[in-house]
């Protein structure tokens, strides 16, 4: 039975990664950076031991998010954050909200289920832009206005 146990003990799955959890490390990383920096950099700085090709995958997903920006076609390329942990967050929120087609349904079902302070706190956000100013910046250019 020992050798059964010990043999358990070693067969311990890997932990999953939650969704979007890598593209926050990456993020992350590329955050802590004073100017643009190889994949290689980022991968330096990443618990876990990923792969290099996986970081690649992660910095291309982000770029088609517009979430980094990377340097033309020379080598080395170079990787720079255009948005944060929360921008990130927040544009997948949008791209989500986009996708539905009873948005009134979705954003009060959201609200219902905000904590008390994180409700108080959007409401708060939402005197300070003012009406009409939140949605302004963030509208696609390819949609007509009005």
């Amino acid at each position: 039975m020992g050798a059964e146990r010990a043999g358990d003990e070693r067969e311990t799955p890997a932990r999953r990664r939650g969704q979007g959890e890598l593209e926050a490390q990456v993020l992350s990383a590329l955050g802590e950076a004073s100017e643009p920096v190889t994949a290689t950099w980022v991968l330096e700085r990443l618990d876990g031991g990923l792969s290099y090709s996986t970081v690649i995958t992660i910095l291309t997903r982000l770029h088609a998010k517009q979430a980094v920006t990377r340097s033309g076609p020379g080598r080395p390329v170079l990787w720079q954050p255009v948005a944060n942990e929360a921008d990130l967050a927040a544009l997948r929120m949008r791209r989500l909200l986009d996708k539905q087609s009873d948005r009134d349904a979705v954003l009060s079902s959201f609200v219902s289920v905000l904590s008390s302070h994180d409700e108080e706190l959007l409401r708060s956000l939402l005197a300070e832009s003012g009406p009409g100013d939140s949605a302004a910046p963030h509208a696609p250019a390819d949609r007509p206005e009005g």
